[in-house]
């Protein structure tokens, strides 16, 4: 039997009916948008730029509903009777090792934990200067998370192991992330 993905409209009420938190629906879509100019820069079919997409957008969409059991609920009795593909499923599993168990293993599992508290961390960022990410430098980026009272909650260590699953250094993930939220 052949699975079709649900549309990105369908995803995006999808966020909807569990996000009500504008907060949250805007990381979301960050993500969502990061991980498709990931897939894109990658040079993925438009099937896989669609799951690294979709991926992106609701791997927190059990997290206002549901805070204990994310992303748990999600991948377990949400997304799956929808049709939602595996392979989005267990890089939404692989986002939160600490509650999954699930370690991020494949690209799209790297990609996604590597751009998840990265995108929140920026997105801090900007909210303090008055151009957003206009004309943001990594230097910035970087000397807010040396301050650990600075969004203080993100966890400093993920976004250094995010890089490094995607092989990237740090300088570099956050310079092509600038870049694709300057866009948004």
């Amino acid at each position: 039997m052949i699975h079709t993905m649900p549309e990105r409209e369908d995803s995006l009420k999808l966020l909807d009916e569990y996000i009500d938190s504008d907060n949250l629906r805007q990381h979301s879509k960050m993500v969502a948008g990061a991980m498709e100019a990931y897939a894109n820069h990658l040079y993925k079919t438009e099937e896989e730029v669609e799951m690294w997409w979709t991926a992106g957008l609701l791997h927190d969409m059990d997290w206002e509903k549901y805070p204990d059991e994310h992303p748990n609920r999600a991948v377990n009795k949400i997304l799956p009777p929808l049709g939602y593909p595996e392979r989005v499923i267990s890089a939404i599993r692989a986002h939160a090792p600490e509650r999954t168990g699930k370690e991020p293993e494949t690209e799209i599992e790297r990609y996604l934990f590597a751009c998840d508290e990265l995108s929140g961390f920026m997105n801090a960022v900007a909210l303090m200067r008055p151009n957003g990410f206009s004309d943001m430098k990594v230097k910035s980026v970087r000397k807010k998370l040396k301050d650990k009272s600075f969004a203080a909650s993100v966890p400093r260590d993920d976004i250094q192991k995010g890089a490094g699953l995607i092989g990237k250094k740090l300088s570099e993930h956050i310079t092509f992330l600038i870049e694709v939220f300057k866009k948004m």
